[in-house]
C-alpha cells in the first residue's frame, strides 16, 4: 500500500474516531445548550407545526440534481441569461426617441428632477439625445440602433420589453433584485431555483453554470449566483473560458485517477458517518458534490473546450480561443445547454456608461462593448435555432436598470465625454426562444423615454415569466425557511402573458 493510500485510510479512521467522541451526554449538553432553548421557545410560538410545503419534496438529498418534472408542461428546458452588468443604455440600443434628439443640449426640465433620486446627477443637467442612429428591421419593424448591426438581423425572433422598471438605483441591490428577488443578501438566485425545481439532464455536469467576462465580477459579487437558503448544491458553479474550466480540476502531480477515487471514497465514508450521527441533509449534498467533482474531471474539460468546434462556428461567434472573452463564453453556453445543463448565467462587466472617463463613455469605450456582444449573441440565437434547440432554450438579455435621458453631470460638472446616470423608471430587456412570441414589442415609454406609459413590468414579473416557461407557478413554487414558505418573487410578480406563444 502506498503512502498516499495509507494517508487516505488514516483520514477515514480519524474521522470515525472524531464522530464517536461526539456520542456523549457531556458533548450534547455543551454543544446544544442554546439549541435546546431555541427549541423550547419555538414550541411556545408554534414553530414546526406547519406542514412542509409540497415543493420541499423536490429536494432529494441523495440525488439533489436528479432530473425532475415540473408541475405543468414546460415550454423551456434550459435558460441562458445574458446579464450586461452596469446596465446598457436603452437610448443607444432599442428605445428610439426622436423627441429626445430635439432636446439635446437643453437644460433638463425641473419636473424630471423634483423628488427624484439619482446616483450622481446634481444641479441641472443637460438633456442628451440618442448617441446613435436608428432604423426599423424585420417584418416586426423593431427599432435597433447602428451599434447592434448583427442583432438587427434577428429581431423577428425576439420579444422586446420596453417598459421594465426597478426600485433600486445602485448596481449591487439592483442586480440582486433582478437575480434573487430581493435587494438584500441571502436569497437564492434564479438559477438556483431552476435547478432546485428541475435538477439537470446531465449528472456529470453542474445544473447551474456561471461564466464571467469583462475583467470583473458584477457589483453584487458571487451572491447573484448563490443558493441562499437552498441547499448549497444548487449554487452556480463558476467556470472559465481560459485554462482549466474549473480551478483544481486536475489531479495533483503524483496522484492517479484510482488514488483520487480512493481519497473521495474515504472522505465520503467519513461524511456518511457524520450524516448518520446528525441527519443533516447538507452532508448528503456535500457527498454528492464530491462525487460530481470526480465525474466532472472527465466531462468538463471536454465540454468546455471550444477548439473542437468547426471553424465556421468559431467565425460565426467571433471567438478568441485561448483568451478570456465574452464570445467564448456565449459559445460555451450553447455547448452546455446542448449537453443538458439547466441554467447558464453569463455576466459581462463594464456597461456603466457614466461618461466620466473615456472607457465608459457612450461615444468611446461603450462602443467597444457593443461590438463585443453583438455578433456572439446573434450567433447564439441562430446556432440554437439551426440545432433545433431555440424552441426549448429561453434566452434573456438584460441589465439591472436603465439610463437617464439627461447627461450625467457628476458633482455638477459637465464631463467632456457622453454619459448617462442610473435610471429606475424605464429600461429595455428582451427574451427569445423557450416558448416566447417572436417579433413582439411589449410596453412603451413616454416621448423622451423617461418613464413607462404602458406595459409596465418589473423584475418580479420577469422572474415569474421565466419560471412559467420552465413549468412552474411562481406563487406555488416555494421552499420552507424560518417558519414560512419563501418564493423567488416574494409577494409580487405576474406572468407577462402577452409575450408567451
Amino acid at each position: 500500500m502506498t503512502r498516499q493510500e495509507l494517508n487516505a485510510q488514516k483520514l477515514a479512521t480519524e474521522a470515525r474516531e472524531t464522530i464517536l467522541k461526539t456520542h456523549t451526554r457531556r458533548h450534547f449538553l455543551k454543544e446544544s445548550a442554546m439549541g435546546l432553548g431555541a427549541l423550547a421557545m419555538g414550541s411556545l410560538f408554534g414553530c414546526g407545526s406547519r406542514k412542509a410545503e409540497p415543493t420541499a419534496a423536490l429536494f432529494d438529498p441523495a440525488r439533489p440534481l436528479f432530473p425532475k418534472s415540473p408541475p405543468f408542461a414546460a415550454k423551456a428546458k434550459s435558460v441562458i441569461f445574458v446579464h450586461l452588468a452596469g446596465a446598457p443604455s436603452q437610448f443607444e440600443t432599442f428605445d428610439y426617441k426622436p423627441e429626445l434628439a430635439k432636446m439635446d443640449g437643453q437644460d433638463c426640465p425641473p419636473s424630471f428632477l423634483e423628488g427624484k433620486q439619482f446616483a450622481f446627477i446634481t444641479g441641472v443637467p443637460k438633456m442628451l439625445g440618442p448617441q446613435a442612429s436608428f432604423a426599423r428591421y424585420g417584418q416586426s419593424g423593431a427599432w435597433v440602433s447602428e451599434n447592434l448591426p448583427y442583432l438587427s438581423k434577428v429581431v423577428d425572433r425576439i420579444s422586446f420589453l420596453k417598459a421594465v422598471t426597478t426600485d433600486q438605483f445602485n448596481h449591487a441591490p439592483a442586480q440582486l433584485l433582478m437575480h434573487t428577488g430581493s435587494a438584500r443578501l441571502g436569497r437564492p438566485s434564479l438559477g438556483s431555483w431552476a435547478t432546485y425545481g428541475l435538477g439537470t439532464d446531465n449528472q456529470n455536469l453542474p445544473g447551474f453554470v456561471v461564466l464571467t467576462s469583462g475583467g470583473s465580477f458584477p457589483d453584487a459579487g458571487k451572491s447573484v449566483w448563490g443558493s441562499g437558503f437552498l441547499p448549497s448544491v444548487y449554487q452556480g458553479v463558476q467556470c472559465r473560458s481560459e485554462g482549466d474550466p474549473v480551478l483544481f480540476i486536475k489531479d495533483p502531480e503524483g496522484m492517479s485517477r484510482d488514488l483520487r477515487k480512493a481519497s473521495i471514497d474515504a472522505i465520503n465514508q467519513a461524511n456518511m458517518l457524520e450524516y448518520e450521527t446528525y441527519n443533516d441533509p447538507e452532508i448528503l449534498s456535500r457527498i454528492s458534490q464530491y462525487e460530481m467533482a470526480y465525474r466532472m474531471q472527465i466531462t468538463a474539460p471536454e465540454v468546455m473546450n471550444i477548439n473542437d468546434e468547426p471553424q465556421y462556428i468559431l467565425d460565426m461567434y467571433g471567438t478568441q480561443p485561448g483568451k478570456p472573452c465574452f464570445a467564448n463564453n456565449v459559445l460555451l453556453a450553447r455547448k452546455l445547454v446542448e449537453k443538458g445543463v439547466r441554467f447558464v448565467q453569463l455576466f459581462d462587466w463594464g456597461w456603466d456608461a457614466h461618461g466620466n472617463v473615456a472607457s465608459n463613455a457612450l461615444n468611446v469605450g461603450i462602443l467597444d462593448k457593443y461590438r463585443s456582444v453583438d455578433q456572439p449573441v446573434t450567433a447564439l440565437l441562430l446556432d440554437l435555432e439551426q440545432r433545433g434547440l431555440l424552441d426549448e432554450t429561453l434566452v434573456i438579455w438584460a441589465g439591472e436598470f436603465g439610463r437617464t435621458p439627461m447627461m450625467e453631470n457628476r458633482n455638477g460638472i459637465q464631463n467632456p465625454y457622453k454619459g448617462r446616470d442610473h435610471h429606475t423608471e424605464a429600461f429595455t430587456i428582451w427574451m427569445a426562444g423557450g416558448g416566447i412570441k417572436k417579433g413582439v414589442t411589449y410596453g412603451e415609454t413616454d416621448e423622451i423615454g423617461y418613464t413607462a406609459v404602458s406595459g409596465k413590468v418589473d423584475a418580479f414579473d420577469v422572474q415569474a415569466t421565466i419560471l412559467n416557461q420552465l413549468g412552474f407557478n411562481h406563487e406555488e413554487f416555494t421552499y420552507p425557511f424560518q417558519g414560512r414558505p419563501f418564493r423567488l418573487t416574494d409577494v409580487a410578480g405576474k406572468v407577462i402573458r402577452d409575450i408567451i406563444a
